[in-house]
């Protein structure tokens, strides 16, 4: 295979997901407008009274999630002993540094920058809305990266399955700590606690079981090709689904600060390529493969955004200035996390040279399922 030739795709929807998004906040905005009462009742259904769980969204993000758990290997994480650099890094940057550099960025910008713009009460709300945001380390789109960037498939999985992980004890204290610090916000932290729950525990636990127990019954070549490929539809019409939602709880808000928007994209772009650039530059200081350091680079830079809306809503409500922070996220992940694979695949030569296989040359078998891999993806 000619790898400098070998050009990657995304599939239709992967492809156009910003105008996807673009779509779903006309038809969101315009449904807000048309029938508002009709919203105000969806918006009523919440998991008890003061949950600030919404029914309707809750659902959907769980059909979101639970294809996505199903893809998580967790006995792969057994094996990472054999190359620690990559991990160790992807770690720092998604817990030691991404959250806290962007609560001090949002700070900067929402708290003095953009102040006298948008006033004390919504600088809060964003600020919260960005560090939900960046304390949810990607997982799903993370594959499409990877995919883009020639990576590790094997390695990126056990990168998502750590970070999954993490999340479990993480991403509560982390949320609660920092949005009481950098805004004059608090987190009902068990609040918090029932969104993780509910977000991640157990989609990931039904994810889990379901996977051990096809693979168990039917093999992991019908799980992968057969099983797998059913949900994707369901997945995608859950994540379209839920954005028309949201953005018709906030179609008053948008409507009225579409100027804040724009706003919101600043921190968050400057949070994506900062938090990119450091994970690539440690991975290339440590002589990590490029296999493994570009999309250690995405993870380090993406979001995950289902857990991140769900998660401000659960706390703030689906009309909160902290959910639209959490949306723009939506709005401008894909264009941007582009860009970064171009750079990524720009900067290839950076690092050591890689074998027909796809293996750096000097580090032979680190790549153990690049052949598979490396095949064109099904649209």
């Amino acid at each position: 295979m000619n790898v400098e030739h070998d050009v990657r795709r995304l599939n239709i929807f992967e492809r156009y997901l910003s105008l996807w998004v673009a779509f779903c906040m006309v038809a969101g905005i315009a449904l807000g407008k048309i029938a508002p009462q009709f919203i105000s009742g969806l918006r009523r259904l919440e998991f008890g009274a003061g949950s600030q769980i919404n029914i309707p969204i809750a659902v959907l993000i769980w059909l979101m999630i639970y294809p996505m758990m199903l893809k998580v290997d967790f006995a792969s994480v057994l094996r990472v002993r054999e190359r620690p650099r990559g991990l160790l890094v992807t770690c720092f940057v998604n817990w030691m540094v991404k959250p806290f550099s962007m609560a001090l960025i949002g700070w900067l910008f929402f708290k003095v920058l953009f102040l006298p713009l948008i006033g004390k009460e919504l600088a809060d709300q964003y600020i919260a809305g960005v560090i939900i945001l960046a304390a949810a380390p990607c997982t799903a789109m993370v594959f499409v990266w990877s995919y883009l960037t020639r990576g590790d498939a094997a390695y990126t999985l056990v990168q998502v399955s750590v970070n999954d992980l993490l999340m479990l004890v993480l991403f509560a204290p982390i949320v609660t700590f920092l949005v009481a610090g950098a805004s004059a916000l608090t987190v009902p932290f068990m609040v918090l606690v029932y969104a993780v729950i509910a977000f991640i525990v157990i989609p990931l636990v039904a994810g889990s079981i379901t996977r051990v127990l096809l693979i168990r019954s039917r093999g992991a070549a019908w799980f992968e090709s057969t099983f797998l490929p059913r949900f994707h539809p369901v997945a995608v019409l859950s994540l379209l689904g839920t954005l028309v939602l949201i953005f018709a709880f906030q179609a008053d808000n948008i409507t009225s600060r579409y100027l804040h928007v724009l706003l919101i994209a600043v921190p968050i772009l400057i949070q994506v390529y900062f938090n990119s650039s450091l994970a690539y530059g440690l991975m290339k200081l440590l002589r990590v493969p490029h296999a493994v350091a570009a999309p250690g680079a995405l993870i380090g830079a993406s979001n995950f955004f289902e857990l991140a809306v769900a998660t401000a809503i659960a706390l703030y409500g689906p009309d909160s200035g902290a959910a639209l922070a959490t949306v723009v996220g939506v709005l401008v992940e894909v264009p941007v996390m582009l860009s970064v694979c171009a750079f990524c695949n720009r900067t290839r030569h950076w690092f050591p040279a890689e074998s027909a296989a796809g293996c750096p040359s000097p580090a032979p078998g680190c790549c153990s399922n690049w052949r598979d891999f490396a095949q064109p993806a099904a649209a």
